[in-house]
């Protein structure tokens, strides 16, 4: 009796750790073994064994690689797992990334969309890119195992409705991932674009090295993602870390929202482009950044404007959430410190001085690929990889 529960405790334990070593992998994209050890608490030996466990088994791959100078082997999911999409469906641009389970981007593109854009059309767009994505590698529909997208509005991703009526104009009582999925016969998850960069830039950028990290997405509206703990905080149906729709100014323009001076009407493209028109004439954010970083004056104090905007907006998000780094991404981010600098100083001057622990603010480390990298991060979290690799090899026997 004692011998048959010892020996089922061992096989329950074996699971386990199985189970925390593949969790790691697919949480990170790839982890040294060394890096193994810390992440699950596991010994060395422990790693080693279920390691060449699941190589054996084809669920993982281990590469040489070099870590802080070291010569080290790398574990990754095996790219024969399948296929991952993720998609960043933006203001004005919609963006397309094919990776493997591995976290490698294998093909992207980024197309224009035109000013709010409907559902139906940027999704079939969406899922015509998606095909040419996969043909273009030599892959099919077949070795796709899921979708992510990321949206610019809150959403509850447990039906994968948009939270808040008008954030995006037509897109209100829609159920994004049931009608994406119906398009592919593909599972599909939604999630806050802000959220996505967050879980990016926490498990394979600037916010990595902490556990508490505030991600900011300044673009052509702000957002701003939360982890806590390692853990992405969506908030209930979704509404965390929407500072866009903080108000700032009471008597200002009328959000998208239905609210009056939110922080959107502010620091939005709409609100950095307009006292510009009459000096500058009709611009694109993009241009606005570009002259910005020429040294143009007027495009260089919106900027930076804009910066003292969020920070003071930030002091308050980061006092009652206190985390260990706040990372700035989206396409303001690329201006660098004009930006940045006055949302530091701002952030510093609204929190209390913690001497111990002071907060910063850092640049993001993935760019414009980090709302799809969290996307792809996404399917991967939600996969069961065992279960893919056990279909894949059965179908493989029933075509023999």
């Amino acid at each position: 009796m004692s011998g048959g529960w010892a020996t089922g405790s061992q096989t329950s334990l074996r699971e386990a750790n199985r189970a925390a070593i593949l969790d790691s992998v697919k949480r990170y994209g790839g982890l040294t073994q060394v890096e193994l050890v810390g992440s699950t608490g596991l010994s060395a030996a422990t790693i080693s064994t279920i390691v060449k466990e699941l190589t054996s088994s084809g669920l993982v791959e281990v590469r040489p690689t070099s870590r802080s100078g070291r010569r080290a082997q790398l574990v990754t999911v095996a790219r024969r797992v399948g296929l991952a999409i993720g998609v960043q469906v933006g203001t004005r641009h919609l963006r397309v990334a094919l990776g493997d389970f591995g976290g490698e981007v294998i093909a992207d593109q980024t197309l224009p969309l035109p000013s709010e854009h409907r559902i139906d059309t940027t999704l079939d767009r969406t899922a015509l890119l998606i095909v040419d994505l996969l043909d273009r590698v030599g892959a099919t529909l077949d070795e796709l195992v899921g979708i992510a997208m990321a949206v610019p509005a809150p959403v509850d991703v447990a039906t994968g409705l948009i939270s808040v009526r008008g954030v995006m104009r037509g897109w209100d009582d829609e159920p994004v991932a049931q009608v994406m999925s119906k398009r592919l016969g593909k599972p599909v998850w939604v999630d806050n674009d802000a959220n996505l960069g967050a879980l990016a830039e926490a498990t394979l950028g600037a916010g990595r090295p902490f556990a508490d990290v505030l991600y900011v997405r300044a673009s052509h509206g702000i957002g701003a993602g939360i982890v806590l703990g390692g853990r992405l905080h969506r908030g209930f149906a979704g509404t965390a870390g929407e500072i866009g729709h903080v108000q700032v100014d009471p008597q200002g323009a009328i959000c998208r929202c239905g609210s009056r001076g939110c922080l959107d009407t502010v620091v939005g493209a709409d609100a950095l482009l307009a006292p510009l028109a009459g000096s500058h004439g009709a611009l694109t954010l993009r241009d606005v950044m570009h002259r910005a970083m020429a040294g143009d004056p007027g495009c260089t104090r919106v900027v930076a404007d804009a910066g003292e905007a969020i920070g003071a907006v930030l002091a308050s998000a980061a006092q009652a959430l206190n985390p260990q780094v706040v990372v700035v991404g989206g396409e303001l981010a690329e201006t660098g410190e004009m930006l940045l600098d006055p949302m530091r100083r701002e952030l510093r001057r609204g929190m209390l001085p913690n001497l111990i622990a002071p907060i910063d603010i850092v640049p993001a480390m993935l760019g414009q690929q980090a709302e799809v990298m969290g996307a792809l991060a996404t399917v991967l979290e939600n996969t069961d990889v065992a279960d893919t690799v056990d279909r894949a090899a059965t179908t493989r026997e029933e075509e023999r």
